[in-house]
């Protein structure tokens, strides 16, 4: 009797363990980006792998379509740990993190593959540190391709083309700085309210990549594309820190190895979906153009890299890293 007893009482106690543990891992993530997405498949399948290497100790809940807030808002959750994961592009987060800003520098990545190569070398892991000092932990870096200009009156070719033109972007003073320094007026303003303020004229052009273009029908109100690809900035899979670090090393390392499996997957389909969504707009009449020589864009942003130097003099050794990694 006393052994049934003590039986009944450890499963009792075991019980008890596991319903809290599952509990306490039932964890929330958010992500911007609308169903059918790249980021959207891939953030789902973050999920279903998230079960299977943690043996369902760690689920995670995704909400997309930024149904809960905006990406500011987002990220505060994770900081704070309201919520556990955000799939974030690093642009808003540079004025949070100042090591994250530095992917935010016009032209610092010479083209895509250079971004990754800087991510997955000494320059990514400096990054990383920043953010997870400031709650945000990287998990795995998202394709979020190139950024180029669009407009609906011409083609961009030089600095000149930019001069006097209303230019949405995205709140940071880089990019404020960017388009001041071509001779344009910065427009900072949210990403939903773009398609209306390009069609009546409130701004003249934006900047963005090939599905964002294409997917939120900017390219029916601005019909001009020009690859300046001056910004390459890519997202992160942001757990937060306090709840990263309070996990096993074992589980860390399964919901890290989801994580870098689920970019895997993204960027696959990131690279299909440039495609497709540039075939898409040149179908529908949009001219692209080629800037034959991006020199002059880069000359001019030369007071933009020495205003962040005078605020963050710390970090010129990791610009120049990022620059001289081949």
């Amino acid at each position: 009797m006393f052994e049934n007893i003590t039986k009944s009482l450890i499963g009792a106690a075991a019980l008890a363990v596991i319903g809290v543990t599952a509990h306490a891992a039932d964890w929330r993530g958010w992500n911007i980006h609308v169903d059918g997405y790249p980021n959207t498949v891939a953030m789902d399948k973050f999920a279903e792998l998230l079960a299977d290497k943690t043996g369902g100790e760690i689920t995670l809940q995704m909400f997309h379509g930024g149904t809960l807030g905006s990406q500011p808002d987002a990220v505060e959750q994770v900081r704070a740990g309201a919520l556990e994961i955000g799939n974030f592009n690093l642009g808003p987060i540079g004025p949070i993190v100042a090591e994250a800003n530095v992917v935010s520098l016009p032209f610092i990545f010479k083209d895509v593959p250079h971004m990754f190569r800087v991510l997955d070398s000494e320059g990514g892991a400096a990054i990383a540190a920043g953010m997870a000092a400031k709650g945000l932990t990287p998990l795995a870096w998202y394709d979020a391709g190139a950024r180029s200009f669009y407009n609906g009156e011409k083609a961009i070719n030089t600095p000149a083309d930019v001069q006097g033109m209303k230019v949405r972007v995205m709140n940071n003073d880089l990019f404020t700085g960017m388009i001041a320094q071509l001779g344009g007026n910065p427009s900072p303003m949210a990403f939903a309210e773009v398609y209306q303020a390009l069609k009546t004229g409130v701004v003249d052009g934006a900047e963005n990549n090939w599905p964002s273009y294409e997917s939120t029908g900017h390219f029916e109100v601005a019909g001009f594309y020009s690859l300046s690809q001056h910004l390459i900035i890519p997202e992160c899979i942001c757990v937060n820190t306090d709840a990263f670090n309070a996990l096993s090393p074992e589980m860390q390392a399964a919901v890290s190895e989801a994580a870098q499996e689920s970019a895997l997957l993204q960027r696959e389909l990131w690279a299909a979906r440039e495609l497709a969504s540039r075939e898409a707009v040149e179908a529908g009449g949009v001219v692209v153009n080629e800037i034959a020589d991006k020199a002059p864009f880069q000359d001019a942003m030369g007071p933009v890299y020495e205003a962040y130097f005078e605020t963050n003099p710390d970090l010129r050794p990791l610009v120049e890293l990022i620059q001289a990694t081949e």
